[in-house]
């Protein structure tokens, strides 16, 4: 009931007037039946404006973080996701991989769309990074169809860390439905859940126009902060470091000045300066 409530009534419109989605391919969307709906993913926002566009509910796997979150905002959170029926899932691997594909294969022998992001995070850097082969299985164990979604600019609507979107255009684009049908009874083949998964990012690829980097996208998140990280510190040991001159008083106790004002030597830990461009993904 929230679902279709927030859908049509309360932020549907709004985002519709806001943000003028342009969308092609919805007709690649069946009218009934189950399939995985397999999207690029580079904003927050893109588990709002896919439901938005497509005509069916579509259920995502959201990460367990939005469920269990403390004070009133994590409970207006949690409340938030139960009410539009995505599922937590807990990300760590191990077993709880297998959980996640327990809880897909639920939605889809219901009969219904679910939303998944091969990449398993958002993109640092706007290029398109190496699928994870959870999709694959899904597909072969359900024996649904995989149609891949492109988001068009909505990490420029809102980028990673902004919590209020800026109002720019985006845009959807649905491609044809995926049939692997033919690797039915493999999905115990470690090479042909690859070869699925790669698939459908080559698809995603052709729809979205992004860079393909063949690397996980988590892998390149914690290249990139450790880049910073050590940019951070190279830029720290740079800094020069003010000593009290040798006529002052110990503490900076001068005529009209107390403890409270003297020199503070600690830098602190830096960030690197604001505007500053992290290397890309070659």
């Amino acid at each position: 009931m929230l679902y279709w409530l927030l859908k049509h009534i309360l932020v549907g419109p709004i985002l519709r007037v806001l943000f003028r989605p342009d969308v092609q391919g919805l007709e690649n969307i069946p009218a009934e039946g189950p399939a995985i709906l397999a999207s690029n993913h580079l904003s927050f926002s893109d588990s709002f404006f896919l439901p938005l566009v497509a005509p069916r509910r579509i259920t995502f796997l959201a990460k367990s973080d939005y469920f269990t979150g403390r004070g009133l905002k994590g409970r207006l959170t949690a409340a938030f996701f139960r009410g539009v029926g995505q599922v937590p899932i807990d990300r760590s691997g191990g077993n709880a991989s297998n959980a996640a594909l327990t809880s897909g294969l639920r939605i889809l022998h219901a009969g219904d769309l679910l939303g998944i992001y091969p990449e398993g995070t958002r993109s640092p850097d706007g290029h398109l990074y190496r699928g994870r082969t959870g999709v694959a299985r899904m597909a072969l164990e359900g024996k649904v169809p995989v149609i891949p979604v492109a988001m068009i600019d909505t990490d420029k609507a809102q980028p990673t860390g902004q919590v209020v979107p800026k109002i720019h255009r985006i845009g959807v684009k649905i491609g044809a439905p995926l049939d692997f049908s033919r690797y039915e009874g493999m999905e115990e083949d470690r090479f042909v859940l690859r070869s699925i998964t790669d698939e459908i990012m080559y698809a995603l690829m052709e729809l979205s126009g992004q860079e393909y980097v063949d690397v996980y996208a988590s892998a390149q998140k914690k290249r990139l902060l450790a880049v910073a990280r050590d940019r951070a510190k190279d830029l720290e040991s740079r800094l020069p470091h003010r000593h009290a001159a040798a006529d002052e008083p110990a503490l900076g106790v001068v005529e009209g000045r107390g403890v409270a004002d003297a020199p503070d030597d600690n830098t602190g830990d830096l960030e690197p300066p604001s505007g500053t461009a992290l290397p890309r993904a070659s």
